[in-house]
């Protein structure tokens, strides 16, 4: 049985409530600092073509190291801020952080609501989990 969509805080679908975990701004300007690998507050401003203003930039870059997300040297007056993570590191602590929230409760309707959303997409994806799930008990067996 499909069960009915629902909306949190008001107008929201739970996964709008829950991944984003970084503003637009936020998310475009990591997404330059991953492409370059480092970045000035300068040269992401040079990347919005002054669409946005330097000192947002430059309050975004420095929320994004208060976040743990950036690192940050001085070059000279400026910074220079460089990721902690990847792309991929991040969606994956998201991804925990959502998972291990919702497993605080009763686990198991979770874990069917798991399973039948990927048999229900695809057949293989459900036969890699299957063997991520051996894969892991094999694991924790040698532990």
């Amino acid at each position: 049985m499909k069960v009915p969509q629902f909306k949190l805080l008001g107008f929201k679908r739970p996964r709008e409530v829950a991944v984003p975990a970084l503003g637009k701004l936020e998310r475009e300007v990591m997404d330059e600092a991953w492409r370059r690998g480092q970045v000035s507050v300068r040269e992401v401003h040079e990347h919005f073509d002054g669409r946005v203003a330097y000192t947002t930039l430059m309050t975004t870059l420095d929320r994004l190291y208060k976040k743990r997300l950036l690192d940050r040297t001085k070059s000279g007056r400026a910074f220079l801020y460089e990721p902690r993570v990847s792309a991929a590191e991040l969606e994956q602590g998201i991804a925990e952080d959502v998972i291990d929230a919702l497993l605080g409760g009763a686990a198991e309707p979770v874990l069917a609501c798991i399973v039948d959303a990927v048999g229900d997409r695809d057949r293989e994806l459900l036969d890699e989990l299957e063997r991520l799930v051996r894969e892991k008990r094999k694991e924790l067996r040698r532990a």
